[in-house]
């Protein structure tokens, strides 16, 4: 074992990101701690209030294959091959999300945390939990809890989400740029059960969506045939959580705007008074790093759930701070400066794409110039595979793409696409386009 990996590694965060960056190092041969304010959540259960479901993704599997977990985290997992849309009279339209074979898939933000906190103790790493902490001395790494417990060790990581106790010790210190913006949405979860029989109510392999414009509901599969819906509504005006005041407000709202769910959400009422109303959030900060100190993951990017990449992106930074590890013979030193450069555009790219998919997904899913585009999208895609990818593609399935890659192409790609919608009869034509003559436009002029 080399001398580097003698050194102890405290990691503050026993969720997603924090578990998994966890896994890596005690497999490469260092002592790892992980600190967590919270309880175990494997004693007292997932924290109320937070996303049940996630979208496990080509960026997410990759290190959960390295890390040995695959085999695990497919017994948890439900495919999603495309977007289910319902309209208000209750008609269906289905969006295969890439090409046969392609999916992203739901899992529980518990079931998933669990396994790798196992994973990680298994792996040698110790847990303390309930350990809030109060202070950071980013120079001799040690950490201060609200419990008056201490803890030294070489490396901090912050991995403790995006109200980040670690990061902000960090906004304290000299030239730290941070900023955070909360969209004037929120958002409110309910569940719609299983059959009597145990069964899907709705197509299983499916992501539901109910674009309504303003405002809309998802719907995603478990694996005991329910589905965990989310309302993502804006704060304040007509159609909002302020307006939703009364029970006759909330069913007339519901049976106008989502007449076909009414029937499979019997508990409607209940869930919508008991389950809180969260907020969604955009963080952005630089540096991530400072004396012996990183944070990684929600920490240091964290962004709106409409691409389904927060946790993807978060576990993609385990992945490539195990390979600087791997490039740099572990000197931290040079790996934590390298780490942060080769992210921070990837992070800031994939919050402006979280946020611009938004819109897609309320507004444009329904549209039928929004609906050719993407057909023509496809068609152009299976011709020229290498030079034509759809950026929900390069961002979901091409892991090889760097998210700040992805946007830049997709942005020449939507240029040449607008040209081509342009078209006054694309509507009657669009087959007899000339897919080629399309392509040799994203060639450099």
């Amino acid at each position: 074992m080399k001398e580097s990996r003698n050194k102890s590694i405290a990691i503050a965060g026993a969720g997603l990101v924090g578990s998994v960056v966890a896994c890596y190092l005690a497999q490469r041969g260092y002592q790892v701690d992980i600190f967590e304010r919270r309880a175990d959540p494997r004693l007292v259960g997932s924290e109320h209030g937070r996303s049940i479901n996630l979208a496990l993704s080509n960026r997410g599997w990759l290190p959960l294959k390295e890390i040995g977990l695959e085999s695990e985290v497919k017994k948890l997992i439900i495919p999603m091959n495309g977007r289910m849309m319902h309209d208000t009279s209750g008609e269906l339209t289905f969006q295969p999300y890439g090409k046969e074979g392609q999916a992203i898939n739901s899992i529980s933000r518990g079931g998933l945390n669990m396994l790798l906190l196992n994973a990680a103790e298994k792996a040698g790493c110790s847990t303390h939990f309930n350990c809030q902490v109060e202070h950071v001395n980013f120079e001799t790494a040690e950490l201060k809890f609200r419990n008056g417990r201490t803890f030294s060790a070489d490396i901090i990581i912050g991995a403790d989400g995006a109200f980040s106790a670690i990061r902000s010790q960090m906004q304290r210190t000299d030239r730290f740029n941070y900023s955070q913006y909360f969209i004037d949405y929120g958002y409110k979860e309910m569940t719609m059960p299983a059959s009597i029989t145990g069964d899907h109510l709705m197509e299983k392999n499916a992501l539901h969506i109910w674009p309504r414009g303003n405002f809309m509901l998802i719907a995603l599969p478990n694996l005991d045939g329910s589905y965990t819906c989310t309302l993502f509504l804006p704060f304040e005006g007509k159609n909002s959580f302020e307006n939703l005041d009364t029970d006759e407000k909330i069913k007339e709202f519901f049976a106008t705007t989502f007449p076909d769910v009414i029937p499979l959400i019997p508990e409607i009422l209940e869930d919508f008074h008991d389950n809180p109303t969260s907020s969604l959030v955009t963080i952005r900060c630089f540096p991530w790093r400072n004396g012996n100190v990183l944070i990684i993951g929600d920490a240091s990017h964290g962004i709106v759930p409409f691409y389904g990449q927060g946790m993807n992106s978060g576990f993609e930074d385990c992945r490539v701070l195990n390979k600087l590890l791997d490039e740099h013979d572990d000197n931290w030193d040079e790996v934590m400066e390298i780490f942060q450069d080769l992210r921070k555009p990837d992070a800031d790219a994939i919050a402006d794409l979280a946020l611009r998919n938004f819109v897609e997904m309320r507004d444009l899913v329904a549209d039928d110039d929004f609906l050719l585009r993407k057909k023509i999208e496809a068609r152009l895609h299976d011709a020229f595979p290498d030079e034509w990818v759809p950026l929900y593609t390069m961002v979901t399935f091409r892991e090889d793409i760097r998210y700040s890659e992805a946007l830049e192409r997709g942005h020449h790609q939507a240029r040449i696409m607008d040209k081509v919608m342009a078209n006054p009869n694309i509507h009657e034509d669009w087959e007899k386009l000339d897919l080629k003559a399309i392509v040799d436009q994203l060639k450099p002029q």
